[in-house]
């Protein structure tokens, strides 16, 4: 479909009735274009209501009550704008934004960090139970912390955790850090750029949990557009995608405490790593709210380090 120009929009959105009308419109455009939605929302209406909200600075809880007022003129100018670049260039709508929610709280994002999207938002918020029983306060790593997303919210939901979040990019890092302050937890995170364990030696954890680079080249290929925009790094990994998680799995049990588990998410190279891993006892973690390819070993069933 032939690209729509930011006037044109305008002129189609200046005559929303309500900010409530604003964001049916919104989703009307949206679902005329052949977007992907998997950064935050999974369909046009979501898509549209973050959209609008986001544009003219209005809360989420805010909803009913301004949903009928009449939206400024530089308001829609403002959504106007965002839609373009979502429709014509398949921007991301966090990356237009500059938030995105994970577990229920807000961070700030940008292309220097993936889209948080992972289903450990979801074992997090119960705590890792029943799996982690620390003795004493739970000490957790976030690997390829992104972010900083899981191991924020981990120390967020936990209130008694102390977290290390690492990364190799400290572009990401410094994004990390933002987020660490956003959420005013510089007394119980440490944030560390390590190529994977290489700056962490001599440390040791209840819980090391990962989103690592997991998606094969042939894969990145065919994911759509929106992807693009996201950091490389941070998505593909060399050897059918299992680079990244055969070192962390071959290197965990050195920085896991005796009764310590690892978490991490491989997504749809789930049968690649239980091939190449086939005594491993894996527990793949099912989630309420959707989400697979996420593994759970303790540290007595990890692999022989390598």
């Amino acid at each position: 479909m032939a690209e729509v120009d930011t006037a044109s929009l305008k002129a189609i959105l200046v005559s929303s009735t309500s900010i409530g009308h604003l964001v049916q419109t919104v989703a009307r455009e949206l679902d005329q274009h052949d977007l992907f939605y998997g950064h935050g929302t999974d369909n046009p209406d979501d898509e549209a209501y973050s959209l609008v909200f986001a544009a003219l600075d209005i809360a989420f809880d805010d909803a009913e009550a301004c949903w009928d007022q009449l939206p400024e003129a530089d308001g829609i100018e403002k959504v106007a704008g965002l839609l373009s670049q979502r429709i014509n260039e398949r921007v991301p709508l966090p990356y237009l934004t500059g938030i995105a929610w994970f577990a229920g709280l807000p961070f700030h994002i940008d292309r220097r960090a993936l889209i948080p999207r992972s289903p450990i938002a979801q074992l997090l918020e119960q705590g890792y139970s029943p799996w982690l029983q620390p003795q004493g306060a739970p000490r957790v790593l976030d690997m390829c912390t992104g972010n900083g997303c899981i191991g924020i919210a981990t120390a967020a939901y936990m209130e008694d955790a102390k977290v290390d979040i690492a990364d190799i990019s400290a572009s990401a890092l410094a994004l990390a850090r933002e987020n660490v302050a956003l959420h005013e937890l510089e007394d119980r995170i440490e944030v560390i750029e390590s190529d994977l364990f290489g700056a962490l030696q001599g440390r040791q954890y209840d819980l090391i949990v990962s989103n690592p680079p997991y998606v094969p080249h042939d894969s990145m290929l065919k994911l759509p557009s929106e992807y693009s925009h996201e950091p490389v790094m941070a998505l593909e990994a060399d050897d059918e995608g299992m680079a990244i998680v055969d070192k962390i799995l071959r290197q965990s049990s050195r920085f896991l405490k005796e009764n310590g588990i690892l978490v991490v998410e491989v997504g749809e190279i789930q049968q690649a790593v239980e091939k190449r891993y086939n005594e491993t006892p894996f527990t793949w973690l099912e989630f309420e709210r959707g989400g697979e390819g996420v593994f759970l070993l303790n540290r007595a069933d990890l692999p022989e380090p390598g």
